[in-house]
């Protein structure tokens, strides 16, 4: 299966950075793009280049995402492959904690990536055809001191991706996750001049995502680690 297997795509946590890299590197593969965010003001620049439609979506709404998938269904055409990008952090001492803000990082983390994930097996599972790509993080498989949210909302979204690979495979949706295992580049972090590419290069990221779509059904990865080569595991 190559990517012109997936002709549209969604990108649910649209921004600037690694988000910004899948919208290119899908464009250049010739689909049709819709970017969801919370709020969609700064993507314009990216729309444009890419071709991309925007709408705005706080995913873990459920009325919300069944609106963004019948809206990008009515733009694009089904979406048929769908990356879910977004995250919530918030760090502390675990006994100084704000449950509130616990609650909003699991559900932004892990909710949200069930809800949309449901909408999109809706639509590929008559098709048989389809992928669900997830972003992790060192957190999904390393819950570090003071980030007990996120651990727990990346370490849920690599359970939900595992089930449902196991699941949904057979029936031809291919999902993955990506454990992105360091600092992701970009232009408010910048590498030390000593040591060259000490941070993930963002469009390196985009071009293993496309990989994975890439990947004939005979071989399918369910998991892929990212890290740099400098970066301790």
């Amino acid at each position: 299966m190559s990517h012109s297997s997936y002709r549209t795509a969604l990108i649910v946590g649209a921004g600037s950075g690694l988000s910004a890299s899948l919208a290119r590197a899908f464009a250049k593969a010739d689909m049709k793009l819709v970017l969801a965010a919370r709020t969609v003001e700064d993507l314009g620049p990216l729309a444009a280049e890419t071709g991309a439609k925007l709408f705005a979506c706080d995913a873990t709404d459920r009325k919300q995402v069944s609106k963004l998938f019948a809206d990008a269904s009515e733009a694009i055409g089904a979406p048929e492959a769908v990356v879910y990008n977004a995250s919530y952090r918030v760090r502390g001492p675990f006994l100084e904690l704000d449950p509130a803000e616990v609650e909003k990082s699991i559900a932004v983390s892990a909710f949200g990536g069930f809800l949309v994930a449901q909408e999109a097996v809706r639509r590929m599972l008559p098709r048989a055809h389809g992928a669900i790509l997830f972003t992790g993080a060192s957190a999904s498989v390393k819950g570090y001191a003071q980030s007990a949210p996120f651990a727990m909302g990346k370490f849920a979204l690599r359970g939900l991706a595992q089930s449902m690979a196991r699941e949904l495979a057979p029936k031809g949706i291919h999902v993955a996750h990506f454990v992105i295992d360091g600092g992701i580049r970009s232009a408010r972090r910048a590498e030390p001049a000593q040591t060259p590419d000490a941070l993930l290069d963002p469009d390196a990221i985009a071009a293993s995502y496309l990989h994975v779509l890439q990947q004939p059904r005979s071989a399918w990865a369910w998991e892929l680690e990212l890290r740099p080569w400098v970066e301790k595991f």
